[in-house]
C-alpha cells in the first residue's frame, strides 16, 4: 500500500512559480515509480511528469517541458513538482500517483498506476 498526500497548490500570478510536493506512506514507495498528473476542467486527465523508482530516468509532457521538473527523495519518501514560468494553461487539479515496479523502472501509462493521492488546486491567472 502506498498512500499519497498531495501539497502546495494555490493562486499564482503568470510567469510565477510554485512547488508541489507529495507526501508518501507505506513501504512501497521505494519501489514505485512516481507521477505527476493534472485533470483541467472539461479535459481528461494527463501525466505531465515521471521518474523512475530510482530517480534517474525522467519523462515531461512537451507542454511543460523546461518548465517543470519532478524529483524524489527516498529517504523522506517525498516527490516534488517544481513549476517555474506558470501561465493560465497550466491552471488544473494536479494529481500525483505511484506505480508499484512497472516494467522498466517509470511508467508513461495512465492505467498502470496504482495510488493516487487526492489532488491539489493550481490557479494561475493572467
Amino acid at each position: 500500500q502506498v498512500q499519497l498526500v498531495e501539497s502546495g497548490g494555490g493562486l499564482v500570478q503568470a510567469g510565477g512559480s510554485l512547488r508541489l510536493s507529495c507526501a508518501a506512506s507505506g513501504s512501497a514507495f521505494s519501489s514505485s515509480a512516481m507521477g505527476w498528473f493534472r485533470q483541467a476542467p472539461g479535459k481528461e486527465r494527463e501525466l505531465i511528469a515521471a521518474i523512475s523508482w530510482g530517480g534517474y530516468n525522467t519523462y515531461y509532457a512537451d507542454s511543460v517541458k523546461g518548465r517543470f521538473t519532478i524529483s524524489r527523495d527516498n529517504t523522506k519518501t517525498m516527490t516534488y513538482l517544481q513549476m517555474n514560468s506558470l501561465k493560465p494553461e497550466d491552471t488544473a487539479i494536479y494529481y500525483c500517483a505511484a506505480n508499484y515496479r512497472p516494467l522498466g523502472g517509470i511508467s508513461t501509462s495512465r492505467a498502470e498506476y496504482d495510488y493516487w493521492g487526492q489532488g491539489t488546486q493550481v490557479t494561475v491567472s493572467s
